[in-house]
């Protein structure tokens, strides 16, 4: 299949659109969650789903509290293979060191209610309750 990129400076596409096929989101409704939510951002200003996004826009995307700071690079309004989904954009260089000191503090320093497994049970309650008293 074909896939048409654009790389010229007047084209534009809506951003949940852009985020749909650079694969950022499976699907548009969870861009458009996102965009909602504030965790989209065009240079810097928090967007709505119907914003155009064009070529050379700085675009901030928080996916699981990791930020992508990423350049337009390209508009595609069909959603492709992940090599065609790379050639729309290009992540800058501080985009790159903040998002890997992020991962590396997540590795370093796990969240401790990540083991914990749906509710407590009767003895963590009571190992909760006493922590709680102590401090």
């Amino acid at each position: 299949m074909n896939y048409k990129i654009s790389t010229e400076p007047s084209a534009r596409l809506r951003i949940d659109k852009w985020l749909w096929a650079a694969r950022f989101f499976k699907t548009r409704s969870l861009a458009s969650d996102a965009i909602g939510k504030g965790r989209v951002r065009i240079g810097g200003d928090p967007v709505k789903a119907s914003r155009d996004v064009r070529v050379g826009d700085l675009v901030e995307i928080e996916i699981d509290h990791v930020v992508w700071e990423v350049e337009v690079l390209g508009l595609c309004d069909v959603r492709g293979p992940a090599s065609v989904a790379q050639t729309l954009y290009a992540e800058t260089e501080t985009g790159r060191t903040r998002r890997a000191a992020e991962q590396e503090r997540r590795r370093l320093f796990r969240e401790p209610a990540s083991a914990l497994q749906g509710r407590p049970t009767k003895r963590d309650r009571r190992t909760i309750d006493k922590l709680g008293r102590e401090g």
